[in-house]
């Protein structure tokens, strides 16, 4: 009765009182940990390229204390898969910018990625620190050749993290200025803004699965036990499930059950980005993920949007991810894409 009285407010759109809690930020060696409301959210995770080859938000956890985000690699937990072992947390990169793939690259990389031409994103510095507006400013640099060659582009990321008793919200706002002569975004499928969700939050599937990149190096997805998974996609647009891979939207929202009650994660775009409403690179087995680059591949060859930089030039990417404790409405959704849009 609980459960069904819980879908029951989150489909009329009540919620509990949006009182915005406080955050604050705990400085480690190797993290910065946000609290809100005096309980863990995340951490801006930066241990080093020797165990990542970028700084991600790991991991996420909802208002109720849900874990949202796979455990695997950093911290696995029984019953996850154990593909692409890239994806941790919350990250933004891409797979081939002046042909060094930034996506794929792992210290877990199989026999057959030896040859592949990797590409480092190296934290260099906390930049700012703000309590008051939950604000996080880093600073990181884009090095090819598995962060042992040049520094390709500078990238200054601001995080604004807040929260109320059901939700949690972080703002990423990155700006990639070129330091080489030229930099060039080729249009491919693996990028931009990603989250890998936890097991439960995977859309249910029967069959096996293999997924190929760029390069034609191959990741197998197995059949795995369904037992408590029961994800699903919604778009802007409407499309449901599976059907969301490959489409446009102003934002998409995976929804499920975790820990006895409804769990809520939505992306939203910026109509300041390439490419808006984005293409979105979202996948059944546990990739969120949006990417305004990937148009030659999401539209079969109709649209092609390789962008470029000269030294100097700067492109900003701006995203929004909401995670509640409680189904959201489509028109609360819109109403939230509304107000970012309209933020600076």
């Amino acid at each position: 009765m609980k459960k069904i009285f819980t879908l029951f407010l989150g489909l009329l759109g009540f919620t509990s009182i949006a009182q915005n809690l406080p955050v604050t930020f705990k400085n480690g060696q190797t993290s910065v940990d946000v609290l809100v409301g005096g309980k863990p959210f995340t951490s801006y995770f930066f241990p080093g390229q020797d165990v990542l080859k970028k700084a991600v938000l790991f991991p996420l956890i909802s208002a109720q204390g849900t874990t949202i985000t796979r455990g695997y690699p950093m911290a696995p937990r029984a019953g996850e898969r154990v593909d692409h072992p890239h994806h941790v947390g919350m990250w933004l990169n891409y797979e081939d910018v002046n042909g060094f793939d930034y996506w794929n690259n792992s210290t877990n990389i199989v026999a057959s990625l030896q040859n592949h031409k990797m590409g480092t994103i190296v934290h260099s510095s906390i930049v700012k620190q703000d309590a008051k507006s939950g604000t996080l400013v880093v600073s990181a640099d884009w090095i090819d050749n598995d962060g042992k060659g040049q520094k390709v582009l500078q990238e200054k990321t601001t995080y604004i993290f807040s929260g109320t008793a059901d939700s949690r919200t972080v703002d990423r706002i990155t700006t990639l200025t070129a330091v080489a002569d030229q930099v060039l975004f080729k249009d491919v499928k693996d990028g931009m803004f990603a989250i890998r969700v936890a097991r439960q939050l995977e859309i249910p599937s029967n069959k096996p699965d293999v997924f190929t990149d760029a390069h034609g190096v191959e990741t197998k997805v197995p059949v795995m036990d369904n037992t408590g998974v029961n994800g699903d996609y919604l778009s802007s647009e409407g499309v449901k499930g599976e059907a969301v891979w490959s489409t446009r939207a102003k934002w998409m929202n995976l929804h499920g059950e975790m820990d006895n009650h409804f769990i809520s994660v939505t992306i939203f775009d910026h109509p300041s980005n390439v490419s808006y409403p984005s293409y979105w690179h979202a996948r059944g087995y546990g990739l969120f993920a949006v990417n305004p680059l990937g148009a030659k591949v999401f539209s079969n060859g109709k649209d092609e949007r390789n962008l470029t930089l000269k030294k100097g030039e700067s492109v900003t990417f701006r995203y929004r991810t909401l995670i509640s404790d409680r189904l959201n409405t489509k028109e609360e959704l819109d109403k939230i894409q509304s107000d970012f849009a309209n933020s600076k």
